[in-house]
């Protein structure tokens, strides 16, 4: 034990010294918070590889904190009997602002308009009575961003994706090799929902990087978490304008 715990700390000094930049859509995962407990396995804390540090599928689903948070112990005292245990967890959350959330209105856009707000990264639903429904997204990184009007035209559940050809050779560029094809699932970054928007290439959608809503991170579509892009779908109908600012 005591020649594997130099292994273990080298390791995670390994996995946190790799690059990870918010405005790149491919970018690395934020470091996952790993228990203290050194009773475990070590091979098991590095998620069955060493030097690698995992996330299973679950967490993948929960929202993530924009800004680092301490890990909570799972420790629940009751008539006096503490419980046993657990391992310290991470709970990360995304910051409160990019939730969904009502809101005061006064574009002046009719009710069922879609507007979104490339500068502060919000996308509203405009209601009746000068309110709007807000949610947070991720928008057009430097040199991706746009403005214009169009329509919904088509409306897909988990969608496919086929990179445009512009995109495969960017990324190619810099030593990022895209499929041609990748069928919905979790793992593709459109996500949960697709909203297309008049005939561009350009879509409101879901991601597999809940962590990017907020920032300038997309190639000019328009991401939100799952759970909201889910929200949305069931709201807005083909045909719902949608202004992008």
């Amino acid at each position: 034990m005591k020649l594997l715990l130099p292994l273990f700390s080298a390791a995670l000094l390994a996995a946190s010294a790799m690059p990870s930049h918010a405005g790149d859509r491919y970018a690395d995962r934020p470091p996952v918070m790993v228990s203290p407990d050194l009773s475990a396995p070590w091979v098991l804390q590095l998620g069955h590889a060493p030097g690698i540090v995992r996330q299973n599928r679950q967490a993948l689903q929960q929202p993530r904190q924009r800004y680092a948070q301490p890990a909570q112990p799972d420790r629940v005292q009751t008539a006096g009997v503490q419980a046993p245990a657990k391992r310290m967890v991470a709970r990360p959350q995304i910051n409160p602002v990019y939730l969904p959330q009502e809101v005061d209105y006064d574009g002046g856009q009719k009710p069922g308009t879609i507007v979104i707000d490339t500068t502060q990264n919000f996308l509203y639903l405009v209601e009746k009575n000068g309110k709007a429904r807000r949610y947070g997204v991720g928008t057009g990184k430097p040199g991706f961003e746009w403005s214009g009007t169009h329509k919904i035209t088509n409306k897909r559940e988990w969608p496919d994706w086929r990179p445009p050809a512009e995109m495969i050779k960017r990324e190619a560029a810099k030593g990022r090799y895209l499929p041609t094809y990748l069928a919905g699932g979790m793992e593709n970054p459109l996500g949960a929902r697709a909203l297309y928007l008049g005939t561009t290439e350009y879509r409101i959608h879901g991601t597999n990087q809940p962590w990017t809503i907020g920032g300038a991170v997309s190639s000019g579509c328009i991401r939100m978490r799952n759970e909201d892009v889910v929200d949305l779908y069931e709201r807005v109908n083909v045909g719902t304008t949608v202004e992008v600012i």
